[in-house]
């Protein structure tokens, strides 16, 4: 029926039959392309195949009303691209909010539409990190807030909220940086103005949360994988955390979703999720596998290791995202549920799966391993990021060697 093209962007309106209804209709929906990344969008109808194809050129007066009404949801949609588009601000989050400015011109509203799209796309990561920020928002400021009352003064009353609480400033930032997102995206389908945007320099800016990186020694690395307690769960999580460390400190999320197609004769190739979908040029990294991996993938690793299965078996294949992150969430607790265990017995305190990929990368460093190669094998996409990673880890050694230049050796 309706179609519309725009600097590659496609806008059609389609009868969606993957799905029947009930009553055997099939949605009627608006489908953007863009990218080659599909988004759909309801028209609020449902109609058969028969009347779908009867509706191009449908005379009798139900038939013409739906067309009437999905032309308006059609045209709504188009105005919406067209509007973004013509301004250089076209995407998807974008679009949401701009198609959701006609409901309300809220950040609660925003909220929703942001978390739903994430949802929708399986972004549940995300969607946790922004339905957690809209919750504390609504307990403290309510279910509706306009975008004018969110001033510079507003914001720093909330981080004084926030620390009142307890928040840490890892926390306060994550929060406001959702906050910030929002707006910059009503920014630029206006439904704010320049003069009431309140972040940035002289302004209002989000306060930077520094999480304790703890990077690890080589003795201390050895000290963690020859600990055992004599319970199987502590040798299970404390081996998937030491093939986590050596397969370039590769995180929970991604060490899970390892596929037997992902190893390539000694070598594992695979992508960080974190980074798939935001940056444009997608960097493989290619980790070894070192003969404590094989052993560690004999111990514990799935029996059946045909291409499609999962190395290690805690997914199926079978979860909707949804549940795909809560089971990685599980086992990501577990892991640090043991490691706390192991740091307590053997005098090292904050070890975390993340651990992991911080001495992954400080280790290298200390050996001498060119910066080029561990930027390479941290997927990276460029050595300046690499260098500041690298460089809080060295600050904490030279705190922590500074130490003993007055170490008198007094009582």
């Amino acid at each position: 029926m309706e179609s519309y093209i725009l600097n590659g962007i496609n806008i059609a309106l389609f009868l969606d039959n993957r799905r029947e209804n009930k009553d055997g209709n099939y949605p009627v929906k608006v489908r953007i392309t863009h990218k080659r990344e599909r988004k759909y969008y309801s028209t609020g109808k449902n109609l058969s195949v028969e009347d779908w194809e009867r509706l191009e050129k449908a005379k009798n007066t139900e038939l013409l009303n739906v067309k009437k009404d999905l032309q308006i949801s059609f045209d709504k949609v188009k105005d919406a691209v067209q509007s973004l588009e013509n301004n250089g601000n076209f995407s998807f989050d974008a679009l949401n909010i701009y198609l959701g400015k006609h409901v309300g011109d809220t950040l609660n509203m925003a909220f929703e539409t942001k978390i739903k799209g994430l949802i929708e796309s399986g972004s549940i990561g995300n969607s946790d990190v922004y339905t957690c920020a809209y919750n504390h928002l609504q307990k403290y400021a309510g279910s509706n807030l306009p975008f004018e009352s969110v001033t510079i003064d507003w914001l720093k009353r909330y981080e004084k909220a926030m620390l009142e609480e307890g928040k840490s400033y890892t926390t306060i930032s994550m929060y406001i940086r959702c906050i910030r997102a929002l707006f910059n995206d009503a920014k630029s389908i206006g439904v704010i103005k320049e003069a009431q945007y309140p972040f940035g320099r002289g302004k209002y800016e989000v306060p930077s949360g520094k999480g304790r990186k703890l990077a690890l020694n080589l003795n201390q690395i050895k000290q963690i994988i020859t600990y055992t307690d004599g319970f199987e769960a502590t040798e299970r999580y404390r081996d998937l955390w030491f093939f986590s460390y050596l397969c370039n400190g590769i995180n929970v999320n991604d060490l899970l979703k390892l596929k037997f197609s992902n190893i390539d004769g000694d070598e594992i190739h695979f992508y960080r999720s974190k980074t798939l979908h935001t940056t444009k040029d997608k960097k493989e990294i290619e980790a070894l596998i070192t003969p404590e991996m094989k052993q560690i993938i004999e111990r514990w690793g799935n029996p059946n290791k045909s291409s499609d299965n999962y190395i290690f078996p805690f997914l199926t294949g079978e979860e909707t995202p949804l549940q795909q992150k809560r089971a990685i969430q599980d086992v990501t607790h577990r892991i640090n549920k043991r490691l706390k265990k192991i740091g307590e017995a053997i005098g090292i305190s904050g070890l975390s799966t993340y651990t992991a990929r911080h001495s992954y990368a400080s280790v290298l460093k200390r050996s001498g391993a060119n910066i080029a190669y561990i930027s390479e094998s941290l997927g990276h996409s460029d050595l300046k990021t690499t260098e500041n990673y690298l460089a809080s880890f060295e600050k904490e050694e030279r705190i922590k060697n500074a130490a003993f230049l007055t170490n008198f050796g007094d009582k």
